[in-house]
């Protein structure tokens, strides 16, 4: 599968970039700044000791993909969306974003009091399939080959085959993940990461997660 992730340099874009190049997948990383892009591309072929299935480009190249990933913060969520959205019809969109208002990114911020997700799917339309996913999962260790990330994924979404896909993109990360329902369900997803973020504060460790339990065996695809 070719994955396009948008907003593709950053801490967390990047990380799943790299475990799921790591895993066999075609990644594209991309950014407003193509020249950027590139040299986040190169810095993970190293980094997988020389196989290039990594490609740096821009935004809209990245998102000719099969299936895109948006990582950028939150207040670049919907024009970076926007600005690809002739590229995103009939497409999965998974969306990583969590609405953290600076400085006090330790407090649940929810936009007109809805999920920012949510939000996001109403303003592309039907024809784009947005699944939210990872928000919970601390980009601090994804880039460490091997090491077991102590955190679950949720992933919501309407689409019940859309959201298995995802599923099986979590795992090939290395990841355990679970159906967590329809995409308005996300709005817990989105506001557990500024809990979490106050948990890492107050306790002073950098990767604080979640596990669901009470379920027998482990999550299937």
């Amino acid at each position: 599968m070719i994955i396009g992730i948008l907003g593709g340099t950053g801490k967390e874009g990047s990380g799943l970039a790299y475990r799921w190049a790591l895993s066999g997948h075609t990644v594209v990383i991309g950014s407003r700044d193509a020249a950027k892009a590139a040299a986040g591309a190169a810095e993970l072929n190293a980094l997988l000791g020389g196989k290039a299935t990594v490609r740096g480009t821009s935004n809209p190249d990245a998102a000719l993909s099969d299936v895109v990933v948006l990582t950028v913060p939150f207040a670049a969520q919907l024009a970076t969306a926007e600005s690809v959205v002739a590229h995103l019809a009939g497409k999965i969109l998974v969306d990583v974003t969590v609405p953290l208002a600076p400085p006090k990114v330790d407090r649940v911020q929810l936009p007109n009091g809805e999920s920012a997700v949510v939000a996001l799917q109403r303003a592309l339309g039907q024809q784009v399939k947005v699944v939210s996913a990872f928000q919970n999962v601390s980009a601090t260790h994804l880039k460490i080959a091997g090491h077991a990330v102590d955190c679950d994924v949720l992933v919501c979404g309407d689409d019940a085959d859309a959201r298995e896909t995802v599923i099986g993109l979590a795992h090939d990360a290395g990841l355990r993940a679970w159906h967590a329902g329809v995409l308005a369900n996300s709005i817990a997803s989105e506001a557990l990461t500024s809990v979490l973020i106050a948990i890492n504060k107050r306790y002073k460790v950098a990767g604080s997660g979640l596990r669901i339990t009470g379920v027998p065996g482990t999550p299937a695809k």
